[in-house]
């Protein structure tokens, strides 16, 4: 096996590792209802994405780096891939979980003001009475 096929493969290890473990921390975050904190690893996670998206289009490129991979490396690299789909799933609910809860939030307080409209008379152009005024409330469906 060549060496420095062996050292690409051990740094796209490693770099899955940092990588699952700072999306592991901002599913943390997530799940603890602190989704704000999540934003401090949004750069570096989309730095070592963007490497991992690269490095493993190498990868696929040149599949013969993996085919002469040493049994105990191709098993590290499996269970670093495996760990990685993992993280993702987990951040996935924990961010689908917020989503909800941010909605019926939004949705609750909404409801809230509608209710606690003034629902005063007004005089109109005619002189006659009406209902109080009118306000607006936009939802959007799709935050």
């Amino acid at each position: 096996m060549n060496p420095e096929a062996i050292e690409r493969v051990d740094d796209l290890i490693a770099l899955t590792e940092r990588l699952t473990g700072v999306v592991a921390e901002q599913a943390k975050c997530f799940e603890n209802r602190r989704p704000q904190d999540a934003a401090a690893y949004v750069e570096e996670v989309g730095r070592l994405a963007n490497l991992y998206r690269h490095e493993s289009a190498r990868m696929r490129a040149d599949p013969g780096l993996v085919n002469g991979l040493p049994a105990a490396q191709r098993t590290r690299l499996v269970r670093a891939t495996e760990a990685f789909d993992a993280v993702l799933a987990r951040q996935n609910r924990a961010v689908a979980a917020a989503k909800t809860v941010t909605e019926g939030l939004v949705r609750a307080i909404a409801e809230e003001v509608a209710a606690q409209r003034h629902q005063g008379a007004t005089y109109g152009a005619t002189g006659a009475t009406g209902p109080g005024a009118a306000t607006a409330i936009t939802l959007n469906k799709r935050a």
